[in-house]
């Protein structure tokens, strides 16, 4: 391959990197052509974009970006895909999905959340991660229900009371 065809690979990798929040490094090896291109439609459908790249290209695009990724560079070896999304799980999931007794694709690394999980066996622990909007939803959840416990406590048919005994104890402090 051509130095210029190189550097045109590299930047292309670097803008993906850039582009897209969550990345994972899968190994293909033993799909046949039918079976990837299965798991390229799905991917397609799913929006996660699985791109095939030379092990030192994705290397110097790494290295180009200012995130730190020197954790995943001892997986960079043999032949790597990558998956890059906007949903931290959904390409976890999807493998799952697509392998199911099989253990291609296998997972080498994924980064998400800048935290770096190296093999297959972080499978389970990749699906069950939440999206960072999936976390803040449940914290407002959590937050609400108090609130929501009170005003159901006084919309009841016992709020005439509550409101009541809340007139007479302010009544009797006086």
């Amino acid at each position: 391959m051509k130095k210029d065809r190189k550097i045109e690979i590299t930047n292309s990798v670097v803008q993906d990197l850039q582009e897209y929040k969550y990345m994972y490094i899968t190994d293909l090896t033993g799909l046949n052509v039918e079976q990837t291109n299965a798991l390229r439609r799905m991917c397609f459908r799913r929006n996660i974009k699985l791109r095939m790249v030379k092990n030192s290209l994705l290397k110097r695009a790494l290295e180009e970006i200012n995130v730190d990724y020197s954790e995943l560079y001892p997986v960079l070896h043999g032949t790597s895909s990558i998956m890059l999304c906007d949903n931290g799980n959904a390409p976890a999931k999807l493998i799952k999905e697509f392998r199911g007794k099989k253990a291609i694709p296998a997972i080498k690394a994924a980064f998400v959340e800048e935290v770096a999980f190296i093999g297959d066996d972080q499978l389970e622990t990749l699906i069950s991660l939440k999206s960072r909007e999936e976390l803040i939803g449940d914290v407002i959840g959590l937050l609400q229900s108090p609130a929501k416990n009170v005003i159901s406590a006084l919309q009841a048919n016992g709020g005439q009371k509550i409101a009541g005994i809340v007139k007479t104890l302010s009544e009797k402090s006086e």
